[in-house]
């Protein structure tokens, strides 16, 4: 294998991150979608980003401050990576702008869709949008001094604000911050019935402020925002009540440090400097980006009703070999079930928990919690099953990052109703998706299993490629329920029959397959589909694997640390992301094995994270029939696809992949809302019969 420096082996993970954000700009500025999901595009971009500065680049600071000199493995230290983030992501937010004012704003017009600036509105519309100023926004606003005044007022995460500049008859600085209600709608509707114009609310009130400030002279007012630490982890001696400590994390994350300032170019110098010194921020922390500001009232704008400028609805397939089942257990009996989300139905993991809820022969359910949303048919169904005097479980992770409140909640639901409730480790996240239902059967007890790559979340699972395998291999179930006594009990064990678990031994497994694969040089084969690959001892792995001549195929939509294309290190690897209408969220392990392929689906990405400091579960596919429709239908089809897929170059760039010769463009995607794995299952079953 070829000797390379470590600087030049791995692609930088934050860097790496951001040009997947960059992707996801692509897709706002791509004309092949409709309209309306370009700006929603925008929103996601803006989210990310701002999550992204919440996280990482909190954690770098706080790395700085610390004096932690810790190299990343391609050899920057924190402050080198804070100050190529912010070359890098500046830009970003302004080509965000960009794309919206030059490009979806005069399309949303020729559509007749209009945001007007306030200087834009006719008479009459401006009247209107006054009257609503005062009688609804006035009685929201809170003008606070910034200066001068005796304390420094808080300024509340990712909130939109006007800084407003006041004049007494002197020189001296006065400054004012108005925050922008977020308990009303951003976008303002002032067209006619049937018509779709809007005035941002921001505007509204900067041409009202001298309602707040009467009698004073305002000299300019300037948008901006704020962006914050909410990095707030459970740290390991806060064990004690792990609720109560989850309540102070949340309450802590609305105070954290800034991170980032987001201003108008308008700002003159002086008060730019003033906000950075009031928030101890510096200059690689402050963009200046043309508005509006917080792109998250796109969302609102997008749900007008066009449905002409939005994607066609999708209606996910419900599977016919449980549809025509006498039951669910039936046919999960019958044979393993693998469901593709969002092609198929997530109903079909709804009624698993649902009929087991309402079966008499059912005697127990456990499952695992991580997001479940604000509505939850399954939560709902664990509280009936408990409530009819059926045993009931519930692993409930409470330091699911942005989900705490609904977890909290849901949580306390499930204790009132009899159910057994475990929080789970401060050190670790319980991340693994596991459903799990004891049911009396002749000839004994049998226990049915699901487990699954995304959350037991019906909205996510509408937006999400996700899989889950539902099965009833007496192996796995056991290995489940075993993982259950560890994670709502106290149990030491270390060895399961056919599931690998993090952090035990999921790295050590993944490095088992690789080694065998590179054994068998140009006759192995690797295919992963993956959302991050930033694990180095598994990324050198499938190094040597390649030096070796194993093709090595990876699908990874997010981060990735792996360099492909250098000459005797990783000249056999190609990395392929795709970024479309679904977020691709499965996890999919599967190895030639020299004609005995092995393939292995399950929630864990190859981060150090999820190897190290939570808890994973990758299960099996061992119907050979599921195996060859992981490779051939699924695996085959993300790699073919030449639409929404972006190929890793050496560098590190991503380009956007094309039809070869005169070949017809082809999107994985719109392939699979086509053929859901199901009904494709169910076709080839026949077929084969």
């Amino acid at each position: 294998m070829r000797a390379v420096s470590p600087d030049a082996r791995y692609l930088n993970r934050e860097l790496s991150w951001l040009k997947f954000n960059r992707r996801v700009l692509e897709e706002a500025a791509n004309r092949d979608n409709p309209l309306l999901e370009r700006l929603r595009f925008l929103a996601i971009f803006e989210s990310n980003l701002d999550e992204f500065y919440m996280v990482r680049v909190s954690g770098l600071i706080e790395q700085f401050e610390s004096g932690m000199a810790g190299m990343t493995p391609d050899g920057l230290s924190p402050n080198e990576q804070l100050a190529v983030i912010s070359e890098t992501a500046e830009p970003q937010r302004r080509l965000g702008s960009e794309i919206y004012r030059s490009q979806i704003k005069p399309e949303l017009e020729r559509h007749g869709v209009f945001v007007r600036s306030y200087g834009e509105l006719s008479d009459k519309q401006r009247e209107e949008a006054d009257r609503y100023f005062a009688r609804v926004v006035f009685p929201l606003c809170t003008p606070v001094m910034l200066h001068p005044t005796s304390s420094i007022p808080f300024i509340s995460n990712r909130s939109l604000n006007l800084a407003v500049e006041l004049s007494d008859g002197t020189s001296d600085l006065r400054l004012a911050r108005v925050k922008v209600p977020s308990v009303v709608p951003r976008a303002f509707s002032v067209g006619k019935r049937g018509r779709f114009e809007f005035v941002l609310l921001e505007e509204i009130i900067a041409n009202n402020l001298q309602s707040l400030f009467p009698g004073v002279e305002i000299l300019s007012h300037h948008a901006f925002r704020v962006v914050r630490d909410a990095d707030v982890e459970v740290r390991e001696a806060e064990t004690s009540d792990m609720i109560a400590t989850i309540e102070e994390t949340i309450r802590l994350r609305r105070y954290g440090d800034p991170v980032l300032l987001v201003h108008e170019p308008t700002m003159p110098g002086h008060l730019r400097k003033f906000l950075m010194g009031m928030l101890e921020l510096d200059k690689q922390d402050v963009f200046s980006t043309p508005g509006p500001l917080g792109f998250d009232v796109f969302n609102e704008i997008a749900r007008i009703d066009k449905p002409n400028l939005r994607y066609r609805p999708h209606v996910p397939h419900l599977a016919e070999p449980l549809s025509n089942s006498k039951s669910i257990f039936e046919a999960v009996h019958a044979g393993d079930v693998l469901l593709h989300h969002p092609y198929d139905s997530f109903r079909t993991v709804e009624e698993f928990v649902g009929s087991a809820a309402t079966d008499p022969d059912v005697i127990g359910i456990k499952q695992t919690l991580y997001r479940v949303g604000t509505e939850s048919p399954l939560v709902e169904s664990l509280l009936d099953a408990a409530e009819s005097g059926k045993q009931v479980a519930a692993m409930v992770e409470l330091k699911a990052r942005f989900d705490e409140v609904n977890n909290l909640g849901w949580a306390r639901a499930l204790e009132r109703a009899g159910v057994h409730v475990a929080h789970g480790f401060p050190e670790m996240k319980t991340h693994c998706k596991l459903a799990l239902v004891v049911r009396k059967e002749k000839g004994g007890v049998r226990s049915y299993a699901h487990i699954g790559t995304g959350n037991y979340n019906p909205a996510t699972a509408r937006l999400y490629s996700d899989l889950g395998l539902m099965t009833d291999d007496e192996e796995i179930t056991q290995d489940i329920s075993e993982l259950f006594n560890y994670l709502t009990g106290f149990s030491r064990q270390t060895r399961y029959r056919k599931l690998i678990v993090a952090p035990l031994n999921l790295r050590e497994a993944l490095i088992e397959n690789i080694r065998r694969e590179t054994k068998l040089g140009k006759r192995g084969h690797i295919l992963w589909k993956l959302n991050a690959l930033v694990d180095p001892p598994v990324i050198d792995a499938l190094y040597e694997a390649s030096a070796a001549g194993v093709r090595i195929d990876l699908n990874v939509r997010g981060v990735c640390c792996l360099r492909p294309g250098l000459k005797g290190l990783s000249e056999n690897i190609q990395v392929v992301s795709i970024v479309g209408r679904f977020l691709e969220h499965s996890r999919i392990f599967y190895f030639g094995n020299e004609g005995n392929p092995k393939a292995m689906i399950g929630s864990a990405d190859v981060m150090r994270r999820n190897m190290d400091r939570r808890i994973e579960v990758i299960v099996p596919v061992e119907d050979p029939r599921l195996v060859a429709h992981l490779r051939d239908h699924i695996l085959d089809t993300v790699f073919r696809d030449t639409v929404k897929a972006w190929q890793l170059q050496e560098d590190g760039a991503y380009v956007r992949r094309k039809p070869a010769g005169g070949a017809k463009p082809f999107n994985s995607q719109e392939f699979f809302m086509e053929h859901p794995s199901t009904r494709e299952l169910l076709r080839r079953g026949l077929a084969d019969g």
